[in-house]
């Protein structure tokens, strides 16, 4: 083995975060002791821009609710205590891949041994039917212990990385590119709209606090669009702003008060086209309701730059993938 090959690396059941964690040490011996995931691991996790800390968490809650304090009885009745196996990946149907090394991280908590990994492909990778993903080799008992939960992962940031793919290739040829939203499973935000990332589709705010979007509730609240504009941007002058509008006439309103960013909620492609003309490249727009695989490119061609799809995180289906047993080469 050789461990400079990205493709071919030990991992242990134990190690670290490295450079860049969220884990709050001080050190990055502290980091390492601190997130318990081999090194190696947590530094694609990182390049890959998930938080090794809260990858780590997830596979955790993953593995204790599946095994809810007790332990595999029908694997540990059935396997001998020194097995070894090698698990293979493998997509039942074709998509793009995400959460490898996710799945990775579920097997890093579960297993007690050192255990071998085979990369055959890399998150955002389109794959076919019958094509090997990843290969692990370690305890027997450890390898079916964890398939459920890693395949629960990489099953479902799969199924949401080929959806947003599916809008991506629908738009390609226009400037307009697909955005998620927030309607997230909670709990599993980051990792769906890391999924998300490898369809090639782009993110919408993370949270609550990293940007502001005024909905029609807030313009209520507020007494108008622009009142509501106006009360965010003093409170908080640093934070992109996107504020939702439903007539041209809010529109032109949010414009003049000069909103980075304005979503265009249930508009027609006329209307969209109709907007795009009017805001004349002051602020960005983004098309919202209505939208359909059918009539992305329709609404992309208005001009728009971004078209919001919820249900490229509520609503995707999974990616078929199963694990296959072998005997250890």
């Amino acid at each position: 083995m050789n461990p400079s090959d990205p493709n071919e690396l030990p991992l242990a059941s134990t190690g670290g975060c490295g450079d860049g964690c969220a884990c709050g040490a001080d050190t990055e011996e502290d980091a390492y002791l601190e997130c318990g995931l081999d090194p190696s691991l947590a530094a694609l996790l990182l390049d890959s821009g998930l938080d090794p800390v809260e990858v780590e968490d997830i596979a955790n809650v993953a593995i204790q609710e599946d095994l809810a304090g007790g332990v595999d009885v029908t694997t540990v009745a059935t396997i001998p205590e020194d097995a070894v196996a090698t698990a293979d990946f493998t997509a039942r149907e074709a998509g793009v891949v995400a959460g490898l090394r996710v799945a990775e991280a579920v097997l890093s908590i579960v297993c007690t041994d050192e255990f071998e990994v085979e990369r055959h492909v890399e998150d955002g990778d389109r794959v076919e039917a019958d094509q090997k993903l990843l290969s692990v080799t370690t305890r027997t008992r450890d390898l079916l212990t964890a398939e459920r939960s890693a395949l629960n992962l990489l099953c479902r940031m799969s199924g949401i990385a080929s959806a947003t793919r599916a809008w991506a290739d629908a738009l390609d040829g226009t400037k307009a590119e697909v955005r998620d939203t927030r309607k997230t499973t909670p709990g599993l935000r980051s990792l769906e709209k890391f999924a998300v990332r490898c369809g090639g589709g782009v993110n919408h705010r993370m949270s609550l606090s990293d940007a502001a979007l005024v909905k029609d509730n807030h313009v209520v609240a507020a007494g108008g669009v622009a009142q509501a504009f106006q009360a965010v941007r003093e409170r908080f002058p640093e934070v992109p702003i996107e504020v939702e509008v439903d007539t041209l006439h809010q529109l032109r309103e949010v414009v003049d008060a000069g909103a980075d960013l304005i979503l265009l909620d249930n508009f027609t492609p006329d209307e969209c086209e109709e907007a795009v003309a009017l805001v004349a490249g002051r602020a960005a727009l983004e098309a919202s309701g209505r939208l359909t695989l059918g009539n992305a490119k329709a609404y992309a061609d208005t001009g728009v730059d971004y078209l919001a799809v919820g249900a490229l995180t509520h609503s995707s289906p999974i990616l078929d993938i199963g694990l296959d047993l072998r005997a250890a080469e």
